[in-house]
């Protein structure tokens, strides 16, 4: 099998979010977006406890696109305006469809903060074409234990496959558009071949560990943790260096323009402004602060 080569390495730097200090691999200097993801957070890992906990974000309203949540490590309750409320564990995935407007909310439990512990996650915003960014709101939470997995032949490569569809077997979440998304787990010699459609554009990122991909590029903690391909082959080879855990990512193009403004994905300014309006009106409903 042809392997795809690769378009851009990026850095995965830390920036300010308010209290909160992240990593945000996407957007960078270097790339803007990889059609369809807008945005990629890696938050943590944070020591929370009833001192120090900065990732209590109370209730706020999206539209227009899918902010969706990997727990890493830790604890956090989820609350919306469609009356959902659930305790999201490590390894859970919380995937939020916007569309025309939700609110939510997300915090560690408080039995978390009281007990302490470490919390990290990522935080991803999946755009949604023209046609389905009007689409009513909807909310899925999918538990670690409930993903499907590939494992490969050495035995030192496990795949949770969370959307889309590799070697047959297939994500627990329901996706709007054509998409992959898998959490890689990767032992020390461990490698395997990943295919990709050739119709989706993709990318790689490293949480922890230290990988070549390819037999050649080296992916380490706090240097290089982000790849993009291009569209020129039948996927790509992860071999482990160490003890490694990896986001891959994939899907359709929409190739539409993009218009955002804080918590909205939509394609034109009047849409952004439509959005504020209708939010400030209450049209995307109500959620208690507590």
């Amino acid at each position: 099998m042809k392997s795809n080569t690769i378009k851009t390495v990026g850095r995965s730097d830390f920036v300010n979010m308010g209290p909160i200090k992240l990593r945000q691999p996407l957007p960078s200097q270097d790339i803007d977006m990889v059609d369809p993801y807008i945005l990629l957070h890696h938050y943590g890992p944070y020591e929370i406890s009833e001192e120090n906990n900065p990732f209590d974000l109370g209730p706020h309203p999206h539209r227009g696109f899918e902010p969706i949540t990997f727990l890493i490590q830790g604890e956090q309750l989820h609350r919306d305006s469609l009356g959902n409320k659930s305790i999201v564990k490590a390894g859970d995935v919380q995937w939020t469809t916007a569309g025309r407007g939700i609110i939510h909310a997300e915090a560690p439990t408080k039995a978390f903060v009281r007990k302490g512990g470490v919390l990290e996650g990522i935080q991803l915003w999946l755009n949604l074409p023209a046609e389905k960014k009007m689409i009513p709101a909807n909310y899925q939470h999918a538990k670690n234990a409930d993903f499907n997995v590939i494992n490969s032949d050495d035995g030192k490569v496990e795949i949770q496959i969370i959307a889309g569809e590799l070697e047959g077997k297939y994500g627990k979440i329901s996706t709007q558009t054509s998409v992959n998304a898998f959490i890689i787990d990767v032992e020390e010699g461990g490698t395997h071949f990943i295919k990709v459609p050739e119709t989706q554009q993709s990318m790689l990122y490293l949480l922890t560990g230290d990988v070549t991909i390819n037999g050649s590029e080296v992916l380490k903690l706090n240097e290089n943790q982000l790849i993009r391909f291009n569209q020129d082959g039948d996927g790509f080879s992860v071999k482990g260096q160490k003890t490694s855990k990896l986001l891959f990512l994939s899907g359709e193009p929409f190739n539409e323009k993009v218009t955002t403004y804080g918590p909205y994905v939509m394609n034109t300014q009047t849409e952004i402004m439509e959005a504020m309006r209708d939010y400030q009106m209450g049209k995307m409903g109500f959620l208690p602060a507590n």
